[in-house]
């Protein structure tokens, strides 16, 4: 355990906690009433073990970050309901809490009632991270109806600002009843939606929803398919949704990654998303840092519109277009790579820019003010390759969330 009054950390020690006795050397000479942080990740805890944490954590009125992410590994699912269930009950009028990490936890729809309860009782929470749990459409909806209940009623300010609930197959009832979640805070910085199978409707439903979340910065919808290519005008009104967004919503927004989101049928078809980038009302996309439109169908007359609105994104650094038609040979992509590189950015057509990019930054020693701008936009959890252990637990997420309670 990392040596500290205010935080316990067994993370990552890969430990297999069943009983009260194997707990004790971690809690022992720890006061619960002075913990700030308790991070038990990286470790698998069984029902008992967990009873005894909830008692330990039931004095810690100052605690401000739970941990729990990947605390199951091994267990089965008759164990994780009451494992959870103890770890949780002891949080759940914690005004002191302002982060709860349950990543990587295989949940899945039978899971969900066990956290429910504590996702509708505290208003404290700032972040919430649920990534890759499994809870498939009907796990993923009840969680956002848990969510949006916390939402304050009598016109006081939410406290919710960060949600990450990205590789959860939430399809589109889940991500419509999130929808309405979002409206309801109206609070958001940052929003995580990655690979979810969320398809046309609920990309609208999202879009619209997001809408009353006028202090957006991060926003991360990767590999969800935002247009159904078998239609017409009606198979675009969720990218015509987020187009409206964009003009009219986030005037905050430093960071966005549609990459692998379907957002034209590559044959000339400019996504209104972009078409909004040149709108007069683009003054609301000052703030834009980062954008990533990776494998997206886009083509020249997209790389066009393109062209003309990074001279008015006057903050864009990082502009990502790997995966697109043509994106080796167009004079619109040469026109954006030389203005980029003007004011201090760069174009990625490539995986060679990209690598290129990374040796650069290896390279270039950074001044404190430059690392610490660097870190404000959160790498996202979508791109990155996965490992064989979290391959493996996204097939246990998924089979989870095929699980219904009888």
């Amino acid at each position: 355990m990392a040596a500290s009054k205010t935080i316990l950390d067994i993370r990552g020690k890969q430990l297999k906690l069943e009983t009260a006795a194997d707990v004790a050397p971690f809690i022992t000479g720890v006061d619960p009433t002075k913990l700030t942080a308790v991070h038990l990740g990286g470790n698998s805890i069984g029902v008992e073990a967990a009873k005894e944490f909830g008692r330990f954590l039931e004095t810690a009125d100052v605690l401000q970050l739970a941990d729990l992410g990947d605390i199951f590994t091994g267990r089965t699912i008759e164990e994780i309901p009451a494992a959870i269930q103890a770890l949780l009950d002891p949080l759940s009028h914690k005004a002191s809490l302002r982060e709860i990490n349950l990543n990587d936890n295989a949940f899945g729809e039978r899971v969900v009632p066990f956290l429910t309860p504590f996702l509708e009782t505290n208003h404290s929470i700032r972040v919430l991270r649920l990534n890759n749990n499994g809870l498939g459409p009907a796990g993923g909806k009840k969680i956002a109806e848990a969510v949006c209940k916390s939402a304050p009623t009598d016109g006081s300010r939410s406290n919710l600002e960060v949600v990450i609930c990205g590789r959860n197959r939430l399809e589109d009832p889940g991500a419509t009843a999130w929808a309405k979640a979002f409206e309801a805070h109206k609070t958001l910085t940052e929003v995580q939606m990655p690979q979810n199978g969320i398809r046309m409707d609920g990309v609208e439903a999202l879009g619209r929803g997001l809408v009353a979340c006028s202090e957006l910065q991060i926003v991360n919808f990767q590999d969800n398919a935002f247009i159904d290519v078998e239609m017409d005008e009606e198979g675009r009104k969720a990218v015509r949704a987020w187009g409206e967004a964009v003009k009219t919503s986030w005037p905050k927004l430093r960071f966005l990654d549609l990459s692998d989101c379907m957002l034209s049928n590559g044959e000339g078809e400019v996504p209104p998303l972009l078409e909004a980038f040149n709108d007069a009302n683009t003054k609301n996309l000052q703030n834009l840092q980062e954008l990533r439109l990776q494998n997206n169908n886009l083509d020249a007359k997209s790389y066009e519109v393109l062209a003309q609105a990074v001279t008015k994104l006057t903050k864009l650094k990082r502009l990502d277009l790997q995966d697109n038609d043509d994106v080796e040979d167009n004079e619109h992509l040469d026109d954006i790579a030389e203005h980029l590189k003007a004011h201090g950015g760069k174009l990625i057509r490539t995986e060679e820019d990209e690598e290129e990019e990374e040796e650069d930054e290896e390279n270039v020693e950074e001044s404190p003010e430059e690392a610490e701008e660097a870190e404000e936009i959160a790498a996202p959890l979508a791109t990155e390759e996965k490992s064989t252990f979290e391959m493996v637990a996204d097939t246990l997420a998924n089979l989870m969330s095929k699980v219904h309670v009888g």
